[in-house]
């Protein structure tokens, strides 16, 4: 796990304003803030399912029993029940307009949509070509995720309040001063970001009824760092 501090943005005040809620003595306003990266241990794939067929009927049944298939198939990656979400099914009718502006049915639209999560991330490119075998229709969304976010995200603010306190003293220092106690502790924020989820290098991806004309190599994902970052704002008194 790497740690990567980024020095804050520094406020330094020794007058009242109006209006504001500073100290009326010598104060500074500090803006700490921190960074750290951690390698994903979990994968969650969202896919989705279409099939359109004249009667509605027959297009639900069409999408149940390829959701079947692919659930069937998950224990070959040691992926149990508990990790999949398969929303309710949907049906609806589908038109297009004749170019006398005539409404056309050309059948009922069924769909249902999947989120699958699993640890064994090397297993992603395999896990990808399974659920495309069974004409999963789309894959529309990869996103690697930890699973201590939340001890991450609590790390990460900790790093920020350090910061804080460690970049006000040595500006209080630089101007004569010492860091007195905390006047206010103003607003803090939290936030992640990842590899595949946070772009679009393979956000969909549909199947093609059309047979490549060689062997394709199997696809490479590489497991980017996730990076957790925080920021807090807080006001300390200003000691001679």
């Amino acid at each position: 796990m790497k740690y990567l501090i980024i020095y804050p943005l520094l406020l330094l005040s020794f007058f009242v304003h109006a209006n504001t809620q500073l100290p009326d003595n010598a104060h500074i306003s500090i803006v700490g803030k921190a960074q750290l990266k951690a390698k994903p241990d979990i994968v969650e794939v969202s896919l989705k399912v279409e099939s359109l067929k004249i009667e509605s009927a027959a297009a639900k049944k069409d999408v149940d029993d390829r959701v079947n298939d692919f659930l069937g198939g998950l224990t070959q990656f040691n992926i149990d029940e508990e990790n999949v979400s398969a929303s309710n099914i949907s049906t609806q009718p589908k038109y297009h307009y004749s170019k006398n502006g005539e409404q056309i049915l050309d059948g009922y639209l069924a769909s249902r949509t999947l989120t699958v999560s699993f640890e064994e991330i090397d297993n992603l490119n395999t896990f990808l070509d399974f659920a495309l075998s069974v004409e999963i229709n789309q894959i529309t969304h990869v996103e690697f995720k930890s699973s201590k976010e939340q001890a991450l995200q609590n790390e990460a603010l900790t790093l920020a309040v350090e910061n804080a306190k460690q970049s006000g003293e040595a500006l209080a220092s630089a101007f004569g001063a010492k860091l007195g106690g905390i006047y206010s502790i103003g607003s803090s924020s939290n936030h992640y970001r990842n590899a595949y989820g946070a772009n679009d290098l393979v956000q969909k991806m549909a199947v093609s009824s059309m047979a490549p004309s060689e062997p394709s190599k199997p696809g490479k994902y590489l497991k980017k760092d996730i990076v957790f970052s925080a920021s807090v704002s807080a006001v300390f008194d200003l000691e001679d």
